[in-house]
């Protein structure tokens, strides 16, 4: 007969669950309970000497605390517990930086506060049980007991009677770690240190108490270090899931799900991958809501990444475990405990505490317990007391394993100390408010606060009924601290220093005071209680009216007592802020104001538009505002003055206000009611068209408001009345007020001579867009449109042509077409040049080719006729008739054209009349103008496509003959980039003109060297032979510069062509050059001659230049076989043969140092590769990279460590496994498996098929033959990678090319193939300053 066990009873040695009776009463001081999810279950006032308190603490006494009341658990007897009387305190600390964790007797220390912190307030609150505590300590100094051997032991905990004592439970020397009931309490499951689950089933048969042990997990398939099995509250008993009675269990590589009942069955298993070997696993479950149902979520963590599991059961019966999102921290974790469905605890291996919202994942807050002194369960997971028979790597686990030191129950976590116990709870709402007032943190607080009333807190705890409800809770607290904190402002201001001191004071407060009770729609609290209270101090008004501003500009604060809105109308006058007032008074209600008050101020201080909404609203008077703005402007326009910029305003201003009456509109913001919108109307069209002010003089003329905004600004007044007309309904009313504003404005302006022409333009081109709608009814005398285009066009009225011109443009766009006759319309408009109009009449007639004609006479636009013919010519739309027309325009006026713009009728020409280009040139009789055209038509960086023109040579050859008249400077550069030129006849052309360098040029590209060498070096002679018979010293220097310029310009064409000549054809070239500079100085002597030291430098640079292509001696042999140095006068060239020793000297140093740098960089580099290549290996970790296991524990005889220069270890066993290694003539080569399985594509296969051929180098093999080791070739790789560049052989090898042969020297240059070509021409090229880099220690 099975019989369940006694109520009470345990198994010891079991995580520590405690579920004590519920106490028969709260806590009430500190509410330790009341707000916890969980209620079943609560802390024994009685067992942990708690007082009873009868009332709760106000707000002052909470404020008013000092910091030796601040806690509530304090040990009578601090001694007791061997800690300093500063310690004793049962810390409530926020967070690690509120305190020192490295200074223990300064937890109270205030620092800067984390944004967490800031955020949420202190979210958790820990305490130290005394009473525990102290039994704790006692019993340390009495008992010294033990349990050598891995007994269970099951205790009735009411009566502490022992019920039973298992033995036989699980293997004999392994350590229980965990044992833990089910939700079955005649079933428990326990894990011992061997890695294995059992199922421990108890009955009572005959008053037998018997235990049945099952095994479930063995660990041999891998060792188990944390279970924990599903539990449920009882509200979730009757969950479908619970009959599966579910069991969590995580081995040190995977976790494992299972359902005990009704049969064993595994649900789920989930391999983790690669985690540091000390990491401790850890599970949690809870039920939590998802999608609208209550399901159980298991957390697993491991290290610093948490997996959160959704587990459910489908319709079949099937249970499904669903990956949800993954929480990635930067702690290793040591434990996780669920304290409710949102809020979860972590404890990381430096002891803080981390507060966590699930759904956010976000941080809450942050406490440091390495005060607790945690005990950790080393030695169980060790065995210790069975003889340390475990795994090393489930000993290396234990290192940080405290499974049995921490549990939750109803709400609260229980942290075991050594000499100690501390509960952990949330605090309540209320007390995460109050705890930053003691702080005196009054606007986190409300800050905190607002964050509960809108529903974004986290990890909110005592807050109960519907959201209304708890919206009232929190805001009476919230009203008491607003209330508080004015109270505490007021009192805390400083009484000394200058005012902006105090003003900062108040601007730091008032306004959070003024956004929280505005927040919480309680103005009548605001412009009591808190204003009372701020009247006390003048500068605390003051920052209260101006916090108001914001709030009322954008009309969240309507309704202002009547007192405030005085107190802030003469404040906001004080302090000259007028134009602040004036947008608060347009967005008051106006029952709130004061009228009277407020009229006389605005008109004294000038505020029309806060004058014009109190007229509006306060007494529906629409017309009084304009008769006093009219008085303000009316004065200075009629007598002729110019407006000041406060009047132009006040004008802008009142047109603006008529357009919004007329449109139904309130001014400045706002409509106005239905009801008054037609009166309205009516009453500012009445007042618009009266005949006579009413305080007018008497020779004031009539319509004087019409006139006075005529004159204002016309186009604006107009534009006014043409939206009007839009929204006007076709009533007979409406027409004849249309009818009744046109006759008065024709009257004004066209009777008057005081308007300008733009002014008369716009009033009628308003009725010519009136005339022209579908629905019009207005009726103007077609003779007035008459005389205003006789106005317009007016021939003995030069002035203002172009605004006359456009004001008549501007009236037939808008349909005054129709008014005027078309053939008058042209004839006057051709006569007045009004040349835009012509345009638009031909363009309404499609003659287009009388459309050049406008162009070419109009001075403003003559240059748009070039586009204006292309598009016509080039553009659909029109017909080939009327394009023809325009192409034969275009030609009659193609000599006008090219007067105006040579380049763009070249342009147009190649476009369109390729085809008459040579007529077009036989035609032009002015020769220059043919030359500007033929350079911008046949010039290719003029930019016209050549493709385009196919004209003979004889054209080209006209023009260049143009060209060396007009211009012979450009010819050279021009003959360059022309593409269609005969060279026999262009040379004949330069050659008649006398242009040596084009001559020289064309002979060059004909291929004759010689004769372009000849043209130049007798243009170098000439200028010598100048120069020797010039004796004005005046004309000295340009003369020397341009025969410089001369000789550079030969000595170029020398080294261009050298390349392709033999030496006999060099010397040629050369030796003519040479004798034409030193026959001056052999003429003239060179010691008298003034200019003997500059051609000396000049003969110098000919024989540099020379020396790459005609060896030395036969340079020194020429000059010493010359006539006039045969006879011993050496000392002439004395300087020429230094100079050339000099330079053979500087060649010869410079290609020693060259070599020597390329020597010494290579001895760098191999002396660098020689260290790298014999250093040591230091591997990264100490297990394989593969197996992960460590490497010391492997203890198979034919396995071995291979170590790569990347630093990865493995066995050898575990690379064969990847094959990883192949033999290759009788070695082993091995690749490194992490390096090569992370490059791109196949190159671990590619690389594995080179070796299995032989022809690549393992990284790690071992050869005795004089080969380079495999650390030698990666770091050589390496090496290699960073100094890539051009090859230091292929410089030496070019270096040494250009001894051999012919001594062309380093200026040599390869015209050959480019794959041929020297290294120092590719562009790719670079010279690498810095050394290799050294290799790492």
């Amino acid at each position: 007969m099975e019989a369940a066990p006694e109520q009470g009873a345990r198994p010891a040695g079991a995580e520590a669950e405690p579920c004590p009776e519920p106490p028969a009463h709260r806590l009430s001081a500190a509410e330790l309970d009341r707000e916890l999810d969980s209620r079943s279950e609560l802390i024994d006032d009685k067992e942990f000497d708690i007082p009873q308190v009868d009332t709760p603490p106000t707000l002052e006494s909470i404020l008013n605390e000092t910091d030796d009341e601040e806690e509530s658990f304090i040990l009578e007897d601090p001694f007791l517990l061997n800690i300093d009387n500063t310690d004793t305190h049962s810390y409530d600390t926020s967070s690690v930086a509120s305190s020192d964790s490295g200074d223990r007797t300064h937890l109270k220390r205030k620092k800067k506060l984390p944004d967490s912190l800031s955020l949420h307030g202190s979210v958790i609150r820990l305490s130290l049980l005394k009473g525990i505590s102290a039994q704790i300590v006692s019993a340390a100094d009495k008992v010294d007991a033990g349990l050598p051997t891995a007994i269970i032991t099951m205790w009735d905990l009411a009566s502490g009677k022992l019920l039973r004592s298992i033995t036989d439970a699980h293997p004999p020397g392994t350590a229980i770690l965990h044992i833990k009931f089910t939700d079955d309490p005649t079933l428990a499951i326990c894990n011992d240190s061997g890695g294995s689950v059992f199922e421990l089933s108890f009955k009572r048969v005959m008053g037998v108490r018997t235990c049945e042990s099952r095994c479930l997990f063995s660990g041999s398939k891998g060792e188990v270090c944390c279970i924990e099995p599903l539990h449920a509250k009882v509200e979730l008993r009757d969950h479908p899931i619970t009959q599966y009675s579910l069991l969590a269990m995580a081995s040190l590589t995977k976790i494992l799900v299972i359902g005990l009942k009704p049969s064993l069955k595994v649900w789920m298993t989930f391999p983790y991958g690669r985690m540091d070997p000390s990491s401790v696993p850890l599970l949690a479950w809870h039920f939590v809501a998802v999608q609208n149902s209550v399901n159980p979520m298991l957390a697993f963590c491991r290290g610093d990444v948490v997996h959160f599991l959704l587990v459910k059961r489908d319709d079949t019966g099937a249970i499904h475990v669903t990956k949800q999102r993954q929480l990635h921290l930067h702690y290793d974790l040591i434990n996780f405990t669920w304290i409710n469905s949102r809020t979860a605890v972590l404890l990381d291996s430096v002891e803080k505490l981390h507060v966590i919202d699930r759904q956010t994942q976000e941080e809450l807050e942050t406490v440091e317990i390495s005060e607790v002194q945690l005990v950790y369960n080393s030695s169980h997971f060790k065995s210790l007391a069975t003889g340390g028979n475990v795994s090393e790597a489930l000993a290396l686990v234990g290192e940080k394993a405290c499974y049995q030191s921490i549990s939750s129950c109803g709400g609260q976590i229980f942290y075991l100390g050594t000499k100690s116990v501390h509960v952990m709870t949330l605090r309540s709402w209320r007390e995460r408010v109050d705890h930053l007032l003691k702080q005196e943190r009054l606007t986190d607080a409300l800050a905190l606060a607002w964050s509960f009333y809108e529903g974004k807190a986290k990890a909110v705890v005592g807050l109960s009924g519907d959201t209304s409800k708890r919206k009232a809770v929190i805001a009476d607290r919230m009203v008491e601290i607003l209330l508080h904190y004015a109270d505490r402002t007021l009192k805390k201001c400083p009484d000394q220093g200058k005012i902006q001191v105090m003003e900062q004071h108040f601007q730091d407060v008032v306004p959070v005071i003024v956004d929280y009770c505005l927040l919480l729609q309680r103005t009548d609290l605001l412009f009591n209680q808190i204003y009372d209270k701020m009247n006390e101090n003048s500068v605390a008004k003051g920052i209260f009216l101006e916090c108001l501003e914001p709030y009322i500009l954008s009309d969240k604060l309507m309704g202002i007592t009547a007192q405030v809105m005085k107190d802030l109308l003469l404040h906001f006058q004080d302090k000259n802020r007028l134009e602040n007032l004036e947008a608060c008074i347009v967005h008051m209600d106006i029952t709130s104001l004061d009228i009277q008050q407020v009229v006389l101020l605005c008109w004294e201080n000038h505020l029309y538009d806060a004058m014009i909404y109190v007229y509006n609203s306060g007494m529906n008077d629409f017309i009084s505002p304009m008769e006093k703005l009219f008085k303000v402007i009316a004065s200075p326009l009629n007598a002729g003055k110019s407006l000041t910029d406060e009047q132009v305003v006040m004008g802008n201003k009142l047109l603006v206000y008529i357009s919004c009456c007329l449109a139904g509109r309130a001014y400045p913001l706002g409509d106005i009611p239905e009801d008054l919108v037609p009166l309205v109307k009516n009453q500012v069209f009445e007042f618009l068209i009266r005949l006579h002010s009413t305080e007018g003089s008497v020779d004031e003329e009539v319509y004087p408001y019409v006139r006075t905004l005529l004159h204002f600004d016309t186009r604006e007044f107009l534009n006014v009345l043409a939206l009007t007309f839009e929204d006007f309904k076709n009533d007979k009313q409406a027409v004849e007020y249309q009818q009744r504003i046109v006759d008065i404005l024709l009257k004004v302006m066209v009777e008057n001579s005081d308007f300008t022409p733009s002014q008369v333009g716009c009033l009628f081109t308003f009725l010519a867009r009136q005339l022209a709608k579908p629905n019009n009814t207005l009726f103007v005398n077609r003779t007035l449109f008459d005389q205003v285009l006789e106005f317009l066009c007016s021939p003995d009225d030069d002035s203002r042509h172009s605004e006359r011109q456009q004001v008549l443009l501007e009236l037939l766009q808008a349909g005054g077409i129709v008014q005027f006759e078309e053939s008058r319309l042209i004839q006057m408009a051709e006569k007045a040049e009004f040349y835009q109009i012509c345009e638009f009449m031909y363009e309404r007639e499609l003659r287009y080719d009388k459309i050049i004609g406008c162009y070419l006479r109009d001075p403003v636009r003559k240059e748009e006729v070039f586009n204006y013919i292309h598009n016509i010519l080039s553009m659909p739309g029109y017909s080939a008739e009327e394009k023809q027309l325009v192409w034969q325009k275009a030609l009659e006026h193609i000599e006008e054209l090219l007067f105006l713009s040579p380049c763009k009728a070249a342009d147009l020409v190649a476009i369109h009349f390729s085809e008459q280009i040579e007529s077009i040139i036989t035609n032009l009789q002015d020769q220059f103008l043919l030359f500007q055209f033929l350079r911008s038509l046949l010039d290719p960086r003029e930019g016209i496509n050549q493709d385009l023109i196919h004209l003979p040579p004889c054209i080209t050859e006209q023009f260049i003959e143009l060209l060396c008249q007009y211009s012979p400077d450009q010819v050279l550069e021009t003959l360059k980039v022309l593409e269609y030129c005969r060279l026999e006849e262009t040379i004949q052309i330069t050659q008649k003109h006398q242009l040596h360098e084009a001559s020289s040029y064309l002979l060059e590209k004909k291929g004759d060297i010689h004769g372009a060498f000849l043209v130049m070096l007798e243009r170098l002679q000439s200028k010598l032979l100048m120069l020797t018979q010039d004796d004005e010293s005046s004309a000295e220097l340009p003369l020397l510069e341009n025969i410089e310029d001369t000789l550079m310009k030969t000595i170029a064409l020398c080294q261009r062509n050298s390349h392709n000549l033999d030496q006999q054809q060099r010397e040629a070239l050369w030796f003519p050059l040479l004798e034409a500079m030193m026959s001056p100085q052999k003429l003239s002597g060179s010691s008298q001659c003034r200019y003997s030291e500059s051609l000396k430098s000049l003969t110098m640079q000919v024989l540099n230049n020379m020396a790459a292509f005609i060896g030395l001696p036969s340079i020194l042999q020429r000059i010493l076989q010359d006539p006039v140095y045969g006879k011993g006068k050496l000392g002439e060239i004395q300087g020429l043969v230094l100079g050339m020793l000099d330079t053979f000297n500087y060649e010869q140093t410079l290609l020693e140092t060259t070599t020597n740098l390329l020597n010494h960089d290579l001895h760098w580099s191999l002396c660098n590769l020689r260290a790298s290549v014999t250093r040591g290996l230091t591997p990264k970790q100490d297990y394989c990279c593969i197996c992960l296991q460590q490497y010391k524990r492997r203890q198979e005889t034919a396995d071995e460590i291979i170590v790569f220069s990347c630093g990865h270890l493995y066995h050898s066993l575990c690379l064969l496994s990847k094959e990883c290694g192949t033999v290759t003539k009788g070695l082993m080569r091995w690749m490194c498996y992490k390096c090569n399985s992370s490059n791109k594509g196949g190159k671990l296969s590619e690389n594995l098929s080179e070796l299995k051929k032989g022809s690549g180098a393992s990284l790690a093999q071992t050869s005795s033959e004089s080969l380079l080791d495999p650390q030698q070739i990666q770091a050589f790789d390496q090496l290699c990678r960073l100094n890539r560049g051009t090859s230091r052989l292929a410089l030496l090898t070019e270096l040494s090319r250009g001894h051999g042969g012919e001594k062309h020297g380093l200026l040599s240059v390869s015209h050959g193939d480019p794959a041929t070509s020297s290294v120092f021409q590719n562009e790719n090229f670079q010279l690498h300053l810095a050394p290799p880099p050294l290799a790492e220690d």
